[in-house]
């Protein structure tokens, strides 16, 4: 693995490390102290062609294989995942800035995705289904698609990435990926990994760079069966529209969310709290499924409030390496000058701020790290009303508003579901009424009980509804989006006999 980069990092096309035909570079920054990690080519359209290329002519011999031969290149993936989890764990939050038990949780996910796909290999694929006809056996199959372009996030960038690889390759597809352009690190590492597990050459491609050189014209080939995104839903839209216009492509896309999160009246405030301190704030509310909203019922609203903004105010913010930081930095300065808009936007619409600490006292940030892209908890309260964009846009930041509700469980739901976006959400509740209501009437994609709305497992499907997903970019859902169905049937009879009682007889003139 490369420690810290000493030379311009290169894409890994056809089973070589090539510069690719751009002239530019671009580097990862470790956005606690602005440190420049190092440079990458950024790859242009020419080296995309020639990734879909490669990928394309390695698809023939690489679906030819078994699906238990392809997984044991997953398996050696997985063990190294296992054996340096610490030691990748801390190039994930340098690179984007979260807090170490989240970079070390990220490649623990990245593991449990690869042991669930590679182990996946030896479970039945297909179903047996009866047929109307006796002599008949039907089924159903499963076969690859083709070329998989996999588009992923800063957010979680070992992870995710493998969300969408290890199904799409097991399954016997080949892969061109383009990691973020904030995260190329991680990226660099985990085609080492498949460099080094001997991955066939042009199975696995990977080209650095950014969106409008290197995602739109991947998203544009006509050689790339399906596209698994996960990412904005301004981009993931562009995506399904654009693919959606393609007869036979697919687009699998998985977005933001305007999560929120119901505490009734029949609340355990400990459970509450809790849970929503952790879906506000970790990865420093750079989460797709963090908790923008805060629902609570007016009878226990004033001690959730104090309870809530108490801990709020107090959350450790600091070097994301250290072990007793609960929040790292914004991970891009884009992020710091956006978490600042909609700060200002709910005071414009009247919100009462209950928590300000987006510009950290000096006192708050760590020795050597000024240049760092620091912030803290922002909490308001303000009175429900349909019209507010503050609590219908996503931040992606730890920008968090509460709302009173005083009704039952259908008004508190009645405000969770106004959002034009449903990925995730939670219900904190001990009356198994409230839950069950919530369960069958919340849009949403992912839903918890007495949880955070965040730490979902890999043996779920990940998405959402609404603006929030189009598909399922991983987890065992991801099948569906990167294999073609057959459905077979064999006749065992010398007679044929149809279905629906057709007639199997052929007449002719003279009968």
């Amino acid at each position: 693995m490369s420690e810290q980069i000493q030379e311009t990092y290169k894409h890994y096309i056809d089973g070589e490390w090539v510069e690719g035909d751009g002239s530019e570079t671009f580097e990862s920054v470790n956005p606690a102290n602005d440190e420049t990690l190092g440079e990458f080519h950024a790859g242009v359209e020419s080296d995309v062609d020639r990734a879909i290329e490669a990928a394309d002519e390695a698809f023939d011999e690489w679906r030819e294989l078994s699906h238990i031969d392809r997984a044991e290149y997953l398996w050696d993936i997985y063990h190294e995942l296992r054996e340096r989890t610490d030691e990748l764990g801390e190039i994930v939050t340098k690179e984007c800035g979260k807090e170490i038990s989240e970079g070390k949780a990220d490649v623990v996910e990245a593991a449990h995705m690869v042991e669930w796909a590679a182990g996946d290999a030896r479970h039945p694929k297909g179903d047996v289904v009866p047929s109307e006809i006796g002599s008949k056996d039907s089924y159903m199959r499963r076969k690859p698609r083709g070329v998989i372009a996999c588009i992923t996030p800063w957010n979680f960038p070992v992870a995710i990435p493998f969300w969408h690889m290890a199904v799409a390759l097991v399954e016997g597809n080949t892969v061109v990926w383009k990691p973020s352009s904030v995260t190329p690190w991680c990226g660099q590492i985990i085609a080492e990994m498949f460099e080094d597990v001997g991955i066939p050459d042009g199975v696995f491609n990977l080209v650095q760079g950014f969106g409008s050189e290197v995602g739109n014209p991947l998203v544009d080939d006509e050689r790339i069966a399906t596209v698994l995104f996960t990412g904005s839903s301004e981009v993931g839209h562009a995506i399904a529209d654009t693919v959606g216009g393609e007869p036979g492509k697919l687009a699998a896309c998985e977005m933001g969310g305007k999560n929120g999160i119901i505490v009734t009246e029949d609340a355990d405030l400990d459970v509450a709290v809790h849970s929503a301190i952790m879906s506000s704030f970790k990865t420093t509310g750079q989460r797709c499924v963090s908790s923008e909203r805060l629902i609570v019922h007016t009878d226990v609203y004033d001690e959730f409030k104090e309870r809530y903004v108490e801990l709020a105010e107090n959350v450790a913010v600091g070097d994301p390496l250290d072990e007793d930081t609960f929040m790292g930095p914004l991970t891009t300065t884009d992020q710091v000058e956006k978490f600042g808009q909609f700060n200002q936007l709910a005071r414009d619409e009247g919100a009462t701020v209950l928590v300000d600490r987006e510009d950290l006292d000096d006192a708050e940030i760590p020795d050597g790290h000024e240049d760092g892209h620091w912030a803290g908890p922002f909490v308001y309260e303000i009175g429900y009303d349909p019209e507010l964009r503050c609590l219908k846009e996503e931040v992606f930041g730890p920008h968090v508003a509460l709302v009173e509700y005083d009704g039952d469980i259908e008004r508190a739901v009645e405000i969770h579901n106004d959002t034009p976006y449903g990925l995730s959400g939670a219900i904190i509740s001990e009356d198994y009424r409230q839950i069950n209501y919530y369960r069958d009437h919340a849009e949403v994609g992912l839903a918890y009980a007495n949880l955070p709305c965040i730490g979902a497992e890999v043996q779920l499907p990940f998405g959402g509804v609404k603006k929030s997903g189009n598909g399922y970019p991983s987890a065992r859902e991801v099948i569906e989006a990167v294999t073609e169905r057959t459905a077979w049937t064999l006749n065992n009879s010398k007679d044929i006999q149809m279905a629906q009682g057709l007639s199997a007889e052929i007449t002719t003139q003279d009968d």
